[in-house]
């Protein structure tokens, strides 16, 4: 009878459930709502208890006072210091060398001789054809005589005097053919370094004695085509030089308006005219300095958080820290510009905003 009872009630609840329509759960979820509105408000008063109780910690922070500085963007690039008068000086025609006449480090003037090859036989040509050029020269200033004598026709002196002058030609052609086997300097300057030593086989274009003047020295470098509009002529530029622990402060000289095709970059160039301390090929840094604004607030970039909202930092506000968006600027050398959100005094927390909130307590160290 039990057993009977047990099935009957299973099946009045079966039919009870079947009845409701289905999804109709809108008393449940009332239900639902009210008791957990009636939790949030327990937690609320709890938590109120809890935190007088037992106040957080709070948390320390390092702060800098912002205030109003110069603030500088600047481009940095390797470069290397170039002279336009840098040549390798080497014979017009080859030969082997018979002497040279100058030595690394030595001054030198245009058109001065540094180094001879051997032209003997060039050298024996002229000195037979100078005894024919005195032959025909006195024969010559004897027809002259003669004829200012009435003695002798004017064709006899008009031979004797193209015999001298082609005697003449033919002693310059061959002087010029000699100086072919000379090394010659193209410009003043110094002697940089000497590539040859008697015996050597020198030929043109080849191994020589290079000559550097250093009235006209530059620095250059290629920029990529996305620092195009953001370097100009008359830019500032400090000339780093690591192995000397120097530097030069001067302008930037010219930029370049084309792009080389292959690179993507063009050309920027310093001109440093003659400078003693400095050397061609040396290795140098540029910093070219492309905006300056004299009235800046700046802050460590790494205090820049990105949000939702946009860039936002930690400010001192009393015991509390306090988000700020801001509008950042430029940055460069590790610091942003702040463009707005921020005023002079202002306390940025530069340490342990990773480890609070806003609104959270602080203790400045």
């Amino acid at each position: 009878m039990k057993q009977i009872t047990t099935i009957l009630a299973a099946t009045l609840i079966l039919a009870s459930c079947g009845g409701e329509k289905k999804g109709d759960n809108s008393a449940e979820l009332a239900k639902l709502k009210s008791e957990r509105a009636a939790l949030d408000i327990k937690i609320k008063a709890l938590e109120a208890v809890e935190g007088k109780n037992n106040p957080r910690k709070a948390t320390p922070v390092a702060v800098i006072e912002v205030a109003n500085t110069v603030f500088n963007s600047y481009i940095e690039v390797q470069s290397q210091i170039l002279g336009d008068e840098n040549v390798l000086a080497t014979p017009q025609a080859p030969g082997v060398v018979s002497h040279v006449h100058v030595k690394a480090g030595q001054q030198v003037s245009r058109g001065q001789v540094l180094a001879s090859l051997d032209a003997a036989a060039i050298e024996q040509q002229i000195k037979g054809l100078d005894v024919q050029l005195t032959l025909t020269k006195s024969l010559y200033e004897k027809q002259k005589n003669l004829y200012a004598q009435n003695i002798g026709s004017e064709i006899q002196l008009m031979q004797a005097k193209a015999t001298y002058e082609g005697a003449q030609k033919q002693k310059e052609a061959l002087q010029a053919q000699r100086n072919m086997y000379r090394i010659v300097s193209p410009i003043s300057g110094t002697v940089d370094n000497v590539s040859l030593k008697p015996g050597d086989m020198a030929n043109p274009g080849m191994s020589g004695i290079r000559v550097v003047s250093f009235d006209d020295l530059k620095a250059e470098a290629n920029l990529g085509e996305n620092y195009i509009g953001k370097v100009k002529q008359g830019d500032p530029v400090n000339i780093i030089f690591p192995d000397l622990n120097d530097s030069i402060q001067t302008k930037v000289s010219f930029v370049a308006r084309q792009v080389d095709p292959m690179s993507r970059a063009f050309l920027v160039q310093i001109r440093l005219g003659n400078n003693k301390k400095i050397y061609p090929n040396m290795s140098c840094k540029l910093r070219i300095t492309n905006y300056e604004n004299k009235n800046a607030l700046v802050v460590p970039v790494q205090v820049i958080q990105k949000t939702a909202d946009g860039d936002m930092l930690y400010v001192v506000d009393g015991n509390k820290a306090k988000s700020v968006i801001v509008t950042v600027g430029r940055n460069s050398n590790g610091l942003v510009e702040i463009l707005s959100g921020l005023k002079a005094g202002d306390k940025v927390i530069t340490e342990g905003f990773g480890d609070i909130d806003n609104g959270e307590s602080i203790t400045v160290q």
